[in-house]
């Protein structure tokens, strides 16, 4: 009986995290009500405006052929080319491409980049796969979805189990194919190749200075503070460094696999030094915990920087933590914010914390159109510019209408996608 009530269980947080497109429209409809749009705005920018479904046929390493699916969601461009990240994953799902692809217009929206957001997926374990496997299905997935994606009309860029080594053969695939050398097809990728200085660790730093801001706006002591991190790929795993090299005290990490915890703060270089490519590291020590048990660990900060729906019904409640910085997109469900609201417990959203991505993603495109390259430090001056005007913007935002960061940041999103429809005709109002 406790199994199957177990199983049951595991099986709704399962289903919640399916929810992710349902929650971006049940938020995204509140947001515009508060602004007053009419029901059109909402019916427009509800879901993508495009969407393909691709089957991506790969010659394994064993001389069988595998057929993977794959998914492009364009979701507004009406502000300018769609930009968004290509994740290759088992657990990709068409409803959650498409949120994020919702997510990244409003991130767009709220940092002010001229682009409408878009997401791709391939549902593939990169775990179990050879790297000349790898580059076969990348190359495949360009040759799919080639005809709705270029530089002035949807840039990709790396998300989850991607890196510049795939962007780098998918951008040669490109080329290969519109037959001319088009560097700012796709971001992220290697320096070599034109990418951008500061573009690996973006989405880190744009965390840490909305970190930043928040322990200012709450007058705490960065150095004072416990910090838990669950998820130790690129992002959490240069975020845990960043904070460490600052005094702050890192107390527990998760992976894949489990947690580590240490309440005395953990030995983060050596965590750093020990990690797998895939940011595998509790596998290392005898005395881990399930990511679960650290969640609930109490902490300053808490910092999901791993996959969608951890903070959820059933444990939101034992979130044991003064704020939530959301470094991975939609760890937090809408029934766990409201329970996190009604504890007083800061909940910065998505869309404003790991914007820091796609902000120096846009700066890569734009270097590429100028073929002129900017220093790493000029690129962190800049983006560091960028987190701070949008974190007071939706702050401000959420005074203003008295509600939570995230329908502040919704709201700060939704206005442009809105207006820049609206000016183009295709929405009245």
């Amino acid at each position: 009986m406790a199994i199957d009530s177990l199983n049951q269980k595991k099986n709704e947080v399962v289903k919640e995290k399916d929810n992710s497109l349902l929650e971006f429209q049940e938020t995204l409809k509140e947001a515009v009500e508060i602004l007053n749009y009419p029901p059109q705005v909402f019916e427009f920018l509800k879901k993508p405006m495009r969407f393909l479904e691709v089957s991506i046929p790969v010659r394994m390493d064993n001389g069988e052929v595998q057929i993977f699916e794959g998914y492009r969601a364009q979701h507004n461009d009406a502000a300018g080319p769609t930009k968004g990240g290509i994740r290759f994953h088992p657990d990709v799902t068409p409803e959650e491409v498409k949120a994020l692809a919702g997510w990244m217009s409003l991130k767009c929206g709220i940092t002010d980049l001229p682009y409408g957001g878009a997401k791709g997926g391939i549902i593939c374990d990169p775990r179990k796969m050879s790297m000349d496997e790898l580059e076969r299905l990348s190359r495949g997935y360009v040759r799919a979805v080639s005809q709705l994606v270029g530089p002035t009309k949807d840039i990709p860029a790396p998300d989850m189990y991607t890196n510049s080594q795939i962007m780098a053969w998918m951008l040669d695939e490109y080329d290969h194919i519109r037959e001319f050398d088009s560097p700012g097809f796709i971001t992220g990728k290697p320096i070599a190749l034109g990418g951008s200085k500061g573009r690996e660790t973006a989405t880190s730093k744009g965390v840490l200075y909305t970190l930043q801001k928040v322990c200012e706006l709450r007058k705490m002591n960065l150095k004072d503070t416990r910090v838990i991190i669950q998820g130790f790929g690129n992002v959490g795993s240069y975020l845990a460094g960043y904070l460490y090299e600052l005094g702050a005290k890192v107390i527990g990490v998760g992976d894949v696999l489990g947690g580590i915890y240490d309440e005395n703060g953990l030995d983060v270089p050596y965590l750093l030094e020990s990690r797998d490519s895939f940011g595998i590291v509790s596998n290392r020590f005898n005395n881990s915990i399930s990511n679960q048990e650290l969640l609930e660990k109490e902490c300053d900060i808490l910092i999901p920087a791993a996959i969608s729906g951890v903070i959820n019904k059933h444990n939101a409640d034992r979130i044991n933590c003064q704020i939530v910085i959301e470094a991975a997109n939609g760890p937090t469900t809408k029934d766990a914010l409201t329970m996190l609201d009604d504890r007083d417990i800061l909940v910065v959203p998505d869309i404003l914390a790991n914007s820091g991505g796609v902000i120096v993603s846009y700066f890569e495109w734009c270097q590429n159109n100028q073929g002129y390259y900017w220093t790493e430090e000029l690129v962190d001056e800049r983006l560091k510019e960028k987190i701070e005007t949008s974190f007071k913007n939706v702050y401000n935002t959420a005074k203003k209408y008295n509600v939570n960061m995230k329908i502040a940041a919704y709201i700060e999103g939704i206005q442009k996608l809105a207006e820049t429809s609206r000016l183009r005709g295709w929405l009245k109002y």
